[in-house]
């Protein structure tokens, strides 16, 4: 009778749309959105890059002081990197999750740069806006290896002591 009752539960809980969101078309629209976005930035495509985001969207670079709002700053910045040429990653796996009601999604995803040639970690928010998704926030960070965190940490930490001094 236990496992009757345990089954009847967990079946009740896979059933439960609050639990089991799916949105198979919105995911596709997401990764469209997330593979357009560095396309953009590969081609250096400012206007097509931030037009990503979302009015109050925000930047979180790999750099400690990288916070950039959209306004003036990343718009700015954009503007100055990609009169250069943009800069690219190739984004390998990508996991996505809805809010409840399906108008906020989060992601992660791992890249590769063409220019550092290392591992990355995308990750961020967008919102449903007049129904295409958008950026809110973007997070890329390095993937470091836990054998080898020890030396980053020290490096990064040698690093921040020259600055301190300056």
């Amino acid at each position: 009778m236990k496992k009757i009752f345990a089954a009847l539960v967990i079946m009740g809980f896979m059933a439960s749309p609050a639990l089991a969101q799916s949105f198979p078309e919105d995911e596709k629209a997401i990764i469209a959105v997330l593979d357009d976005f560095h396309d953009a930035a590969a081609k250096a495509d400012k206007d097509r890059y931030l037009g990503h985001f979302t009015e109050d969207g925000v930047f979180l670079g790999t750099d400690e002081w990288e916070r950039w709002p959209l306004h003036p700053d990343f718009t700015d910045y954009v503007a100055m990197r990609f009169a250069n040429g943009g800069w690219s990653y190739h984004s390998e796996k990508k996991n996505i999750s809805f809010s409840k009601d399906g108008t906020v999604a989060w992601f992660d995803e791992t890249s590769v740069s063409n220019r550092y040639g290392g591992r990355f970690r995308g990750s961020g928010v967008l919102e449903k806006v007049d129904g295409a998704w958008k950026v809110a926030q973007y997070v890329l960070s390095f993937l470091v290896y836990n054998e080898v965190a020890g030396e980053v940490g020290k490096i990064i930490a040698d690093e921040q002591a020259k600055r301190d001094e300056n």
